[in-house]
């Protein structure tokens, strides 16, 4: 198990400062959620379309983007090459598809580091309850 200090600099993405470097960041396959991001696990891998899905570069990919003071989560392949990304069409609370044949990490500075399981997800945004639909933000 990696270590978020690990994770940090093996990507380049700076977390704060008073997040525990040396903290183990769990590999996990079921639901997980970190502050605003949903990963909902799938059993569709392989089941994209080969025009959508593409290779998580090196520099990652920001699945949510920071807006106003929010912060951005920013999905890496924790091996080059064994991470794809495929994004949702048409908006709504559904981000895109991931799969990764290797554990993928998704970081953001509050949050530190998530380590997820070779597989297929749904990443997904949390929506508040309200008479309109407004996603939340942190």
């Amino acid at each position: 198990m990696k270590t978020l200090a690990e994770v940090t600099r093996a990507t380049g993405f700076a977390v704060l400062e008073h997040l525990e470097a040396e903290a183990q960041v769990p590999v996990l396959g079921g639901l997980q959620a970190q502050g605003d991001l949903f990963i909902v696990p799938q059993d569709t891998r392989g089941r994209h379309a080969a025009d959508r899905i593409k290779p998580v570069p090196a520099a990652g990919i920001p699945v949510i983007e920071a807006i106003g003071s929010g912060h951005e989560h920013r999905l890496f392949a924790g091996t080059p090459g064994t991470a794809w990304w495929a994004p949702a069409a048409g908006g709504g609370q559904d981000i895109g598809v991931l799969e990764c044949a290797e554990p993928a990490f998704i970081l953001h500075p509050e949050h530190g580091a998530t380590g997820v399981a070779p597989g297929s997800y749904t990443l997904r945004r949390q929506r508040e309850q309200a008479d309109e639909e407004r996603l939340v933000a942190d």
